[in-house]
């Protein structure tokens, strides 16, 4: 069975509105994809939702269904944008419906999400990407996915201008190199932990 991946784009723009955060993503499961990984890709902010810290918070919440489609993927890549300095409030919302994945339990007594490895994209206009996936470094890692050497891609432009990603002309050579290693790492982890998983507890 090959690989899978979702990746999840934690813009405030709904669809149709174009995203840079999209676009990086995008590129980071184009590389996947060349690696034989299935991939699939959603905008969280085109979903209900709920603010909350269990899976199910009730009627009208569209998590359940996204929690189901992170937890069937072999690969998680968390998508931001840099708002103020930190991830997203969208991010920072799925984040928080992630915390529910303390209390799961599969059958070795491990969380649901051991086994599962996570990657970070994340681009804005000023300064800040390293802080920005320090925190979802943290916050994954807390919730049982497994990160990779380099597990991070980015682009940030200069300070205090108005450039996305998405207006350049061409993507930078060294962003397009540490989107392939991105990818090619959680892919590799991904292998080693499907035929190694980790022990029960």
């Amino acid at each position: 069975m090959p690989l899978t991946a979702i990746g999840i784009n934690c813009t405030l723009k709904k669809s149709p509105a174009s995203s840079s955060c999209e676009l990086l993503l995008s590129q980071v499961l184009e590389e996947l994809r060349r690696l034989g990984v299935v991939c699939d890709l959603v905008r969280a902010v085109d979903m209900a939702i709920a603010p909350g810290v269990t899976s199910d918070e009730g009627p009208g919440d569209q998590w359940p269904e996204l929690r189901r489609r992170v937890l069937a993927a072999d690969i998680l890549i968390l998508g931001t944008p840099i708002w103020l300095g930190h991830p997203s409030s969208v991010c920072q919302r799925v984040l928080e419906r992630m915390d529910a994945f303390l209390g799961e339990m599969d059958d070795g007594n491990r969380m649901v999400t051991y086994g599962k490895v996570a990657g970070v994209a994340v681009v804005g206009n000023e300064d800040g990407a390293h802080h920005v996936s320090a925190e979802l470094f943290q916050a994954l890692n807390d919730v049982g996915f497994s990160l990779p050497a380099s597990a991070v891609t980015y682009w940030v432009g200069e300070a205090m201008q108005k450039t996305d990603f998405r207006d350049l002309p061409s993507t930078p050579r060294k962003t397009a190199q540490t989107t392939r290693e991105l990818a090619l790492n959680c892919m590799h982890l991904a292998q080693l932990l499907r035929t190694s998983p980790y022990p029960p507890r």
